[in-house]
């Protein structure tokens, strides 16, 4: 249970702290002059993942992302019902960051907190344009891709980085992002992408929820390809 605990906090931290940058420092400088900019997001979502890393790392793995635990079970790394024990986990510290951030936003004066905002997002919800699902797809796929390859390569007892895993996992999904932002807004972790869409639904827009599915089959499946690569590379 303590893993489980672990990984509902971890995902928890990564989505109230990523979500939240886009949301309240703004991918947009909007009317405030608060705007941190794709590059400030992308740090954010970073560095949550190496806080958190060094934190529970040594009790789950900080996983955080049910790609990270597909890829790692595929690797033979972990048992099916522990792996299915982290996702839900993790999704459910998704939505409760999610919940937060809502909260956030929703309360406060008669205006909202966000009124001095005029072109950010309000849930942080990963979408893509009309006519962009072919782009979105290849995108969270070979994203996802190359960031689980990154985690079980410098993750690997026998060739892994050791104590420097999670700064080189962190950063990577910085990278990750500074590429992705602009076509899906960056996913590359189901759980990250279930919470902000239930709740634009609940706000009444609709899309990101009805795009989900993307978010969730592109990365499991780079995930699982991450996984195969790996095998190869790892094999002397």
């Amino acid at each position: 249970m303590k893993k489980y605990l672990a990984e509902c906090i971890g995902t928890f931290v990564l989505t109230l702290m990523g979500c939240g940058s886009a949301i309240f420092a703004g991918i947009g400088v909007g009317t405030t002059g608060y705007g941190i900019s794709t590059l400030g997001v992308a740090f954010a979502f970073g560095l949550s993942v190496i806080a958190m890393a060094y934190t529970i790392g040594n009790i789950s793995g900080c996983h955080i992302n049910p790609a990270i635990t597909l890829g790692v079970w595929a690797n033979g790394r972990m048992k099916s019902s522990e792996a299915a024990g982290y996702m839900v986990s993790q999704v459910i510290g998704a939505i409760i960051a999610s919940a937060i951030l809502f909260l956030l936003v929703h309360t406060g004066n008669e205006k909202g907190v966000l009124a001095i905002f005029n072109d950010t997002t309000t849930t942080g919800a990963n979408s893509f344009l009309e006519g962009n699902l072919v782009p979105a797809f290849i995108a969270e796929f070979i994203f996802t891709f190359i960031f689980v390859l990154v985690v079980l390569g410098t993750t690997d007892e026998k060739k892994g980085a050791g104590a420097f895993a999670g700064l080189a996992i962190g950063l990577t999904l910085v990278l990750v992002h500074i590429a992705c932002i602009p076509i899906t807004g960056t996913s590359v972790n189901p759980a990250r992408s279930i919470g902000p869409a239930i709740f634009a639904a609940i706000e009444g827009n609709v899309v990101p929820l009805g795009q989900l599915w993307l978010f969730i089959v592109a990365p499991m499946l780079g995930a699982l390809c991450s996984s195969a690569v790996w095998n190869c590379l790892k094999k002397d």
